[in-house]
């Protein structure tokens, strides 16, 4: 089992969620963050005054997998997220020690499902 964390822009999840159901992967959780890479921010002017802004906005999607769909379902987000810019994102795979559905007990791979 392992947990893969993508780090996409904005404007990418829905075409990821598109390709990652296409794989028969729809569990997920995705939350808004802010940070920066590369990219290192932009400045910009209001009312006179310069800001630096270094954190951008992305979009960060936590997805468990069983081992047999890690390879599969981050070929699908590099498909759906790939611009070939600066800050198109990062993905992480981390093993996943345990993993237990509260509803039905289920552990393991089961779980996941």
């Amino acid at each position: 089992m392992k947990m893969i964390e993508a780090i996409i822009q904005p404007d990418k999840l829905q075409l990821v969620k598109q390709e990652l159901r296409e794989i028969g992967v729809s569990k997920m959780t995705v939350f808004r963050v802010k940070g920066c890479g590369q990219q290192m921010g932009y400045t910009e002017s209001y009312r006179g005054r310069t800001f630096e802004v270094n954190l951008l906005p992305k979009v960060c999607m936590r997805i468990a997998v069983n081992d047999g769909f890690v390879q599969e379902t981050v070929d699908a987000i590099i498909k759906a997220s790939r611009s070939g810019t600066i800050g198109d994102g990062k993905i992480f795979v981390h093993p996943l020690e345990q993993c237990i559905r509260i509803r039905t007990g289920e552990t393991g791979a089961d779980a996941i499902g």
